[in-house]
């Protein structure tokens, strides 16, 4: 199922919002890569898909320890705290798909100008997962604000389900239910996720086409 997070349509005026995976071959290469050069990030091509079929993981990371989460990207590295005290088997997950190298060579797929970046689909196409997922509803009053890390879900799954996707927040304040598990914060290299976010085509609206692609090399995670 396409991981998309769904924003609830309010009466008050609030329109839905997609933040559901866009993606298809002829998505950007490396031959788009000006804006990527005046950002500082190194142009790239679109990674291919990777198919997986993994098991839900045994405990990698213990509740309430200590852990970040190092994302090596071709705009340069950004840090995630873990929180493992509050979201203990999102966390968990996250670094499990780390260590597994699900991350390597994956793409920011969906990229929404004062919004979020999201990415972390194995398939590359905004539709992909391990093969397993994780729930973890987040507290009534999650708030998510810039710089917090959260996982993506599909539409119609429960609050707090999910997988291998997530996404940054990049807005001061994004504005969405307490539906998506809350991975943890950003708390080096905000600069870098700025950097990301301007490659963003504003004329795509929701669907966040990239102007180029972003890899993510690698995730490494840091605990004890």
């Amino acid at each position: 199922m396409r991981s998309t997070l769904a924003l609830s349509l309010l009466a008050s005026a609030m329109l839905a919002v997609s933040l559901g995976a866009c993606g298809d071959d002829d998505g950007p290469t490396a031959t788009t890569s000006t804006a990527a050069q005046a950002t500082g990030c190194t142009a790239a091509e679109k990674p291919p898909p990777k198919q997986l079929g993994l098991k839900a993981p045994e405990n990698v990371l213990s509740p309430g320890e200590k852990a970040t989460a190092t994302v090596q990207t071709s705009c340069g590295d950004f840090v995630i705290e873990l929180d493992t005290k509050a979201s203990p088997k999102t966390a968990n997950s996250f670094a499990y798909l780390a260590e597994q190298g699900v991350y390597d060579d994956t793409w920011f797929h969906r990229i929404v100008p004062g919004f979020v970046i999201q990415g972390g689909d194995p398939r590359q196409d905004g539709t992909g997962g391990p093969g397993y997922s994780v729930d973890e509803p987040p507290p009534a009053d999650a708030a998510y604000l810039k710089g917090v890390v959260a996982m993506a879900k599909g539409a119609v799954e429960p609050p707090g389900r999910s997988g291998s996707q997530f996404f940054v927040v990049t807005a001061a304040d994004a504005g969405l239910p307490p539906d998506y598990a809350i991975l943890g914060q950003v708390i080096d290299g905000t600069n870098v996720v700025d950097r990301i976010a301007k490659l963003g085509d504003p004329a795509s609206g929701q669907s966040g086409t990239p102007l180029q692609p972003v890899l993510i090399e690698t995730i490494t995670i840091d605990a004890g």
